[in-house]
């Protein structure tokens, strides 16, 4: 009864506010607001948890593909997509910590303006975040061993090319231009590949290739935020791909990116592979237009008026961000559509 009473109290109406806040955006928060939150509120602020939402379209691409092939149990599409969104959690904890004892992350450095760093902004010690990360990396380690007492030990192969990149994104990947890369393989054939063998018990090389809408729109999330703080980055000798590049051809590359999501998916639809259901993603267009005119503009020095409060000083990687969120919606969408049309009238696209 006291915990009935607790839920149905103030302070769990504060904080399931807050859930759904740190879900949908990465939330400006001062310490003594912090010191009031509890765990779970900690928790999602502190592993980015806006950003998960990426990791879960592409374990949901994989899961609606193994069904369309009929091969499909919410049992262990559920754990493949928990234990995928916590081993991101991991990552991005790790990767705080690690650039916050690199001295990345001091001063007035990007991460630092965009939302709270805990360590940075004195919300946590590094045992507290170290603890954070352990428990979270476990937990996906569980999730993990479990699927491998379930489809066997190729499995395990999977398993340690995420870890692989969980450890050692932030550095050095990261730090030598690679970690636009490693995104690209790991929103795409690692998640969603991966997702499709844990469900039917078999590597299809097609539904690799089929990731790759999604993952360049993840890819190129990652890119509009390291052209966001290139300046940032140079200084301080972090050489991700846009560093290397320079801002204009970072810029244009980021537009090829976004565009080639609609190149492969009418690629996939004209061999076949899909039907025309997914082109649903046409009305995410009108964003990759807005996209397309703010990547061929310099950086703003201050935020313009137009743009929604708290954003700033994300510019870039927000277009980016929206446009792969539509991009995303739309797709599954799509593929939801395509698995009711095949099922009703099954050959019609074959």
């Amino acid at each position: 009864m006291k915990w009935f009473r607790w839920f149905r109290g103030k302070g769990a109406q504060m904080n399931v506010r807050m859930w759904a806040r740190a879900v949908y955006i990465i939330p400006h928060i001062e310490k003594a607001e912090w010191d009031g939150l509890d765990l779970v509120s900690r928790w999602l602020i502190a592993t980015r948890a806006a950003v998960l939402i990426m990791t879960f379209f592409s374990a949901a691409i994989g899961g609606i593909i193994a069904w369309r092939d009929g091969n499909f149990s919410w049992l262990l599409w559920g754990v493949c997509t928990l234990g995928l969104c916590l081993a991101h959690a991991t990552n991005n904890l790790l990767n705080d910590l690690i650039d916050h004892v690199c001295g990345i992350d001091t001063g007035n450095y990007f991460r630092t303006q965009y939302g709270p760093q805990p360590l940075e902004h004195g919300l946590m010690t590094r045992g507290g975040i170290l603890a954070y990360a352990a428990a979270t990396g476990l937990a996906a380690l569980a999730c993990g061993t479990y699927l491998v007492c379930v489809r066997g030990p190729a499995t395990l192969v999977l398993i340690a090319i995420g870890a692989f990149f969980v450890v050692f994104y932030t550095w050095p990947l990261k730090y030598i231009g690679l970690g636009e890369f490693a995104v690209l393989a790991v929103w795409g054939p690692c998640m969603t590949g991966g997702m499709y063998y844990v469900l039917t018990g078999r590597w299809d090389w097609n539904v690799s290739v089929a990731s790759l809408p999604f993952a360049l729109g993840a890819t190129s999330v990652l890119f509009g935020k390291h052209i966001d703080k290139l300046e940032a980055d140079r200084a301080r000798g972090v050489r991700t791909l846009p560093v290397l590049l320079g801002e204009v051809a970072a810029r244009r590359t980021n537009v090829v990116l976004m565009a080639l999501m609609y190149v492969a998916v009418i690629y996939l639809v004209a061999v076949r592979y899909f039907t025309p259901a997914v082109l649903a993603i046409v009305f995410a267009l009108n964003i990759y237009r807005w996209s397309v005119i703010v990547y061929r503009r310099t950086r703003p020095a201050a935020p313009p008026r137009e743009l929604p409060p708290g954003v700033w000083p994300l510019w870039y990687v927000a277009f980016a961000f929206q446009h792969n969120r539509r991009f995303g919606m739309l797709f599954l969408g799509g593929l939801l559509a395509e698995l009711v049309i095949r099922r009703q009238w099954p050959g019609w696209w074959a």
